[in-house]
């Protein structure tokens, strides 16, 4: 090679001589040696490369008939290790060591140099610059042009190399440790936050940050924690790998795939069929992917009823004071007996039709009862309240079918004696069920007498006190299975036939039953929820103690003597002992004014007639107090014709005691808890198995790859470098080979086939009989260094 000075000029002399050591030439700007620095003082460009002015190398062999050698690759030394190119001084070239200034000897020359003695010193007008300039020059224009933040990435990435290039293992594998311990922390950074929250109102934090976005930012962070760790612990591995023994060129790609993502992780555990430590790697890597999704599934929000700063208010009877609006009085100074009003409008309902009906609200039924809750919620602590109870049981057995002679005492219109004008019922006789009696009453069944003003009359239905309602005096004959109850407000036996065609083919009554209403002390837990009210009675409390018969009466008689009235006396007030020592109690005025609504009722027979009104229909006759021009009712609905007798009093006991309940006196508030329904942070822990077990495995992973590295000084820690990759590459004639193999295939699946070994120190060692189309022996090579 020689060195022309000219654009023009053609070498054709003989070789020269090699020059003298003793000879040097210097720069006359920055006294710089060319010897040591044959590219220097470049200072400022002087226009583009292609208008400059650079010295022409042409190349003629020499006189002497030679063979050609063929091309070195580049970078690379000769078999004579001369060198073929000279690199300036800079960082990366031991072989142009920096020359100080106050060193250089100004008077001699060079005696090595370009091959030209004497040459003329031109400066090289090459564009490129040493490396001591290039980095001086990127420094000031990163501070120029980024400001702090590039020379903040700048200082961090020389801190990592100078970690990187040390000697200890632990500062090498330092960003690792310090990734994985990151995770670590935004792992027990979100446990520890659902510690404190568990079962808890989700969180209100400031800037409408939520506690999934806290989750979700953490667990990020999290999984890129535990990738970089196992991405360099991989790509560490894959040196130690092709250590171990020549392997396929194709793992090489395999482990660098692998150390980027799950998909190449997924192939290398496949090639490894999971028996190498790689594999674990590779593990970690696939299922890092389900990380968000289980993070996500640690938390629920479900709804539950927390209790609220107000106080649901529901009332309960301590006793009771009948309605009165003044009293009423005859002539001769006798005060009519006053019904009570509030209740008397309950109960007739219950007596002439099918009771009141609850009205659907909300989620349930409206409540009966003035109670008070701010909050769509409300529960109440278990009370008492005073109220009414009833009960009933069947009496067929008590009932015997029979053909009897007797008074009819069940016609509608019974008949009218002509001095008294009082009614007399005729006699008769009738087939159907008798209740057992010394005197035998007809509950239901028929006439049977022909030619008379009843005959063909049906009894469907009889309600009958089990006392007289005259005397108050016990039916004589009847034993109650129902005595066990003191004061009781009515007594009654109560059988319905059912349709006339049952009745005429003497059916067994479908009903059949001895009822008994009482006062009574009831415990309940009531709840109100989204506008529907409910209450469960928990126990019944009621006097069962008997006595004496409590009544008096006498008959009432004008100046002639004749008997106009009777006066009822109740001689016992009421009084009822709760197992927790409340009592209450009641006068026997309000037992009276309560009582009489019965009276109304009980007695009535419901029987089917040609009536006055020229109807076929049923007429109930009721008010059996008045013993002149007796009272009929037309019925819509009778209630006590169906076998649901025990329902229907039980509604009717209740309706009264809320009434009761609902009365401004006698009543007090009973104070419970006001509920709304707010979500609240659910912690499911079986859902951090997983990341806690990848962040288990990642510890585990790197800690051993860490210690295989440490017992391999010979390897090197490379980790994922590309700069390991490009400094030791593969050779020019293996890849020639790869490239231009006679075999089937790309490059790549010749790749496949070929195999190689790192030696460390010393580069690639291949082994490959697909490669060489002109041999079937193995064929060695080894990567020459620069």
């Amino acid at each position: 090679m020689y060195l022309d000075t000219g654009r023009e000029v053609t070498l054709e002399s003989p070789p020269l001589p090699p020059p003298k050591t003793d000879r040097a030439r210097f720069c006359p700007i920055c006294k710089t040696d060319s010897r040591e620095q044959p590219i220097h003082c470049i200072r400022k460009p002087e226009g583009p490369l292609s208008l400059s002015t650079v010295p022409e190398l042409r190349v003629k062999p020499p006189p002497r008939s030679s063979r050609p050698q063929p091309p070195l690759p580049a970078l690379h030394c000769d078999p004579e290790s001369r060198p073929n190119v000279r690199f300036r001084q800079n960082h990366f070239s031991p072989l142009s060591p920096w020359t100080k200034k106050n060193e250089t000897v100004w008077d001699s020359k060079s005696s090595l140099g370009l091959g030209i003695l004497d040459a003329p010193f031109k400066p090289d007008k090459s564009p490129l610059t040493p490396g001591a300039v290039e980095n001086a020059r990127e420094d000031a224009d990163a501070s120029d042009s980024v400001g702090p933040v590039s020379n903040f990435a700048q200082r961090l990435k020389r801190k990592l190399w100078k970690y990187n290039t040390s000697g200890s293992v632990i500062m090498k594998w330092s960003l690792e440790i310090i990734s994985w311990s990151v995770s670590a922390v935004c792992m027990a950074g979100i446990i520890g936050v659902l510690f404190v929250y568990k079962d808890k109102r989700i969180p209100n934090w400031p800037l409408g940050l939520t506690l999934n976005a806290y989750i979700s930012v953490l667990s990020k962070i999290a999984s890129a924690g535990l990738l970089l760790p196992v991405s360099e612990a991989l790509g560490q591995l894959k040196w130690s790998w092709f250590n171990k023994g020549s392997k396929k060129i194709w793992d090489f790609e395999i482990f660098d795939n692998a150390s980027r993502g799950p998909w190449g992780s997924l192939l290398l555990l496949v090639r490894t069929k999971g028996k190498s430590l790689a594999a674990l790697g590779t593990a970690i890597t696939v299922f890092a992917l389900a990380l968000d999704q289980f993070f996500q599934q640690v938390v629920e929000y479900p709804e539950h009823w927390r209790v609220q700063p107000g106080n649901g208010t529901i009332p309960r009877s301590i006793g009771y004071a009948p309605y009165k609006a003044g009293s009423d009085y005859r002539a001769d100074g006798d005060v009519r007996l006053d019904l009570d009003s509030n209740l008397q409008a309950v109960t007739e309902r219950f007596f002439y039709d099918n009771g009141i009906a609850p009205v659907p609200f909300g989620k349930g039924y409206r409540a009966e009862v003035p109670l008070s809750c701010p909050n769509s919620n409300c529960t109440w602590p278990q009370y008492e309240t005073l109220g009414f109870r009833s009960e009933c049981i069947d009496i067929t057995a008590q009932l015997d079918f029979r053909c009897i002679y007797t008074t009819l005492d069940w016609v509608q219109i019974p008949d009218v004696d002509d001095v008294t004008s009082e009614n007399v019922f005729p006699n008769g006789t009738s087939c159907g069920w008798w209740l057992r009696a010394d005197r035998p009453l007809l509950m239901t069944g028929y006439d049977i007498d022909r030619n008379t003003n009843h005959s063909g009359k049906i009894l469907l239905m009889r309600a009958q006190p089990l006392y007289d309602i005259f005397t108050r005096e016990p039916i004589p004959g009847y034993t109650s299975s129902l005595n066990n109850t003191r004061n009781p407000l009515s007594h009654v036996l109560i059988v319905s036939g059912g349709d006339e065609a049952s009745i005429r083919q003497n059916a067994t009554p479908v009903a059949a039953h001895e009822c008994i209403l009482s006062w009574a002390v009831k415990e309940i837990l009531s709840e109100y929820s989204a506008g529907g009210y409910t209450e469960n009675v928990q126990q019944t409390i009621y006097n069962s103690t008997l006595g004496p018969n409590p009544w008096t009466t006498f008959q009432i008689q004008d100046a002639s003597g004749a008997t106009v009235g009777t006066n009822y006396v109740y001689n016992e007030n009421i009084s009822l002992t709760c197992p927790y020592g409340t009592q209450y109690h009641l006068d026997n005025t309000t037992q009276i004014m309560i009582l009489s609504l019965f009276d109304d009722i009980f007695p009535s027979m419901y029987t089917h007639a040609q009536n006055l009104l020229n109807e076929t229909q049923p007429l109930l006759r009721y008010r059996p107090q008045i013993t002149t021009n007796p009272w009929l009712r037309n019925m819509l609905y009778n209630p006590f014709l169906f076998a649901n007798i025990s329902t229907h009093m039980d509604r009717m006991a209740a309706a009264m005691t809320n009434a009761m309940r609902s009365s401004a006196d006698d009543t007090v508030s009973v104070v419970g808890y006001a509920y709304e329904k707010e979500s609240y942070v659910d912690v499911r822990w079986l859902w951090l198995l997983l990341p806690l077990a990848l962040l288990g495995l990642t510890l585990i992973f790197l800690l051993v790859t860490i210690i295989r590295s440490s017992m391999e000084p010979s390897v090197g820690i490379y980790k994922t470098s590309a700069i390991a990759i490009l400094l030791y590459g593969l050779p020019d004639e293996m890849q020639k080979k790869i490239r231009s193999s006679n075999e089937k295939g790309t490059p790549r699946t010749n790749a496949k086939e070929a195999k190689m070994k790192w030696v460390p120190k010393a580069g690639w060692r291949f082994s490959s009989k697909t490669l060489s189309p002109d041999s079937g022996s193995t064929n060695w090579g080894r990567k020459r260094d620069a």
